[in-house]
């Protein structure tokens, strides 16, 4: 006859030697980690497909999107300046070779903003701010150049198309509705300003740099923005460029050592800017 046993199970046996808080918190991490690494993934497929959308869609685009753009200004000192940022945004254009399809359109803005913008379709948003600090056209020239650079290279549309995949991958993650898709869709022109990566920035100051060498022979007044921005940093004075802008004083240096390595044959000679693109004291 069989015998049987009833042995005592020990304590504890089915319990994990880790608290189940902590399997579930690294069970969620590993997840998120994942989900992480395939959104940013699928960013940068985005945008480098985005790269190739011809620039006249990308104008379409713009154009029903860009509700937040200046509007025309009415003001006839407005539409003055506006006009003479106009005409020089079209000559740097020349000395950058853009494409003849590639167009900019300049915006005017009489905000006291510090600051200067690229976005889709060639749309270009100078701030009267900005133009308030600078000693000079060079100067100007060298912050718009760089603006031009960023369109030339299609920099607002890949920071865009990088932005719709991210926001669409959590929107469907998350199960957002399309109400909240709509609300991010209508303030996607203001995200590339946003984005720009450092490598973007460095590869649109080098750019600048350049059309001012062929514009006006030297690069004299190309730091002078930034080293604006450097005494404003110093006295405590948060300037909406930062955002967008890192690293001024690296900027200012690279500035410099190209200056060295491009010695202008005379003493370089800044062009003023007209009284009329100032603010009267």
């Amino acid at each position: 006859m069989a015998e049987y046993e009833n042995p005592q199970i020990p304590e504890g046996i089915n319990v994990s030697p880790t608290h189940p808080l902590k399997d579930f918190a690294l069970l969620v991490g590993g997840i998120s980690a994942l989900i992480l690494v395939a959104v940013l993934a699928l960013s940068l497929l985005a945008g480098q497909l985005a790269r190739h959308v011809p620039f006249e869609q990308e104008r379409a685009l713009a154009g029903s999107l860009g509700r937040w753009l200046p509007e025309t200004p009415a003001e006839p000192a407005h539409r003055e300046r506006q006009q003479y940022l106009q005409q020089l945004a079209d000559r740097l254009a020349t000395a950058m070779d853009l494409p003849p399809e590639m167009t900019l359109t300049v915006h005017y803005s009489a905000s006291n903003t510090v600051n200067a913008l690229a976005t889709l379709g060639g749309h270009i948003v100078v701030f009267q701010g900005l133009i308030d600090t600078l000693p000079s056209e060079n100067a100007l020239a060298m912050v718009m150049a760089h603006e031009i650079a960023h369109i030339r290279h299609r920099h607002p549309i890949v920071a865009m198309g990088r932005g719709f995949a991210v926001i669409f991958a959590l929107s469907s993650l998350a199960g957002i509705g399309d109400g909240a898709m709509q609300q991010w869709l209508t303030g996607v022109g203001m995200l590339p300003i946003l984005s720009f990566s450092r490598s973007q920035e460095e590869q649109a100051d080098a750019d600048a740099l350049q059309a001012m060498l062929r514009t006006y022979g030297h690069v004299g007044d190309a730091a002078a923005f930034f080293e604006h921005i450097a005494r404003q940093q110093t006295t405590g004075e948060p300037l909406a460029i930062f955002s967008t802008h890192p690293g001024h004083e690296e900027r200012i240096e690279r500035i410099r050592q190209f200056a060295q390595s491009h010695a202008a044959q005379a003493a370089p000679t800044s062009v003023p800017l007209p009284d009329f693109m100032k603010t009267p004291d």
